[in-house]
């Protein structure tokens, strides 16, 4: 018994040895490039799920409805588009340089989550990858709100919209997002749609709209 105990603690004591020298010679990858740890993957999203199911809130405070998908759009646009994507839009050099990959949440949504799981992942962001934590930069509201905008991210607030439309790519018909912007009022409400946009000078033209409508910008 004694051996074994002997025997048990000098193997526990070569494999910290090998652990610390694996690290320490720089044979650990540590660039966004490089192949994953053994067992990395499998190990972190175990910790991860284990974590968040203890953790996450069981429902929403907010309703999910045309205001806060509204809100939740501009702050996901402003802090979150650069690594997650948008509608139609390639994926930014940002992103494709991150380990681990980012998920692209337009293209193949988050929507079979909890919304409790992603309102956890945007309030706590995950460690020893590119997402950051939100708490102490956005409300509780603003992270409910990009959450139940995420939730949506199979395109049922696009169909709302009448946006979701057939479309010609490289002669084949496909559904997809046709350009639309949308120009919602302080109540909420839409005050005025630009269809088919073409983005070349389509910043001019809504601001011009604005002014002429006076609407708050100069």
């Amino acid at each position: 018994m004694k051996g074994f105990l002997l025997g048990l603690i000098f193997g526990l004591v070569m494999v910290s040895v090998g652990l610390f020298a694996y690290f320490a010679t720089g044979f650990a990858p540590v660039a966004t490039s490089a192949a994953p740890m053994p067992l990395e993957r499998m190990l972190a999203k175990l910790a991860l799920h284990a974590r968040i199911g203890r953790e996450m809130p069981k429902g929403a405070p907010i309703t999910a409805n045309e205001s806060n998908y509204t809100a939740g759009a501009n702050i996901y646009r402003t802090n979150c588009a650069v690594c997650h994507g948008l509608p139609g839009q390639p994926e930014s050099n940002i992103s494709k340089g991150m380990f681990p990959d980012v998920p692209q949440l337009f293209k193949h949504g988050v929507t079979d989550d909890p919304a409790g799981e992603t309102y956890w992942k945007i309030t706590n962001g995950i460690r020893l990858t590119g997402m950051p934590a939100f708490k102490d930069t956005l409300s509780e509201t603003e992270r409910w709100q990009v959450t139940l905008l995420l939730a949506d991210a199979d395109k049922k607030v696009a169909e709302a919209f009448g946006v979701m439309k057939e479309k010609n790519m490289y002669g084949k018909k496909v559904m997809g997002v046709a350009r639309t912007t949308f120009i919602i009022g302080p109540d909420g409400k839409i005050q005025h749609i630009f269809e088919k946009v073409n983005p070349e000078g389509h910043a001019e033209e809504v601001l011009e709209y604005l002014k002429e409508s006076a609407m708050g910008v100069a």
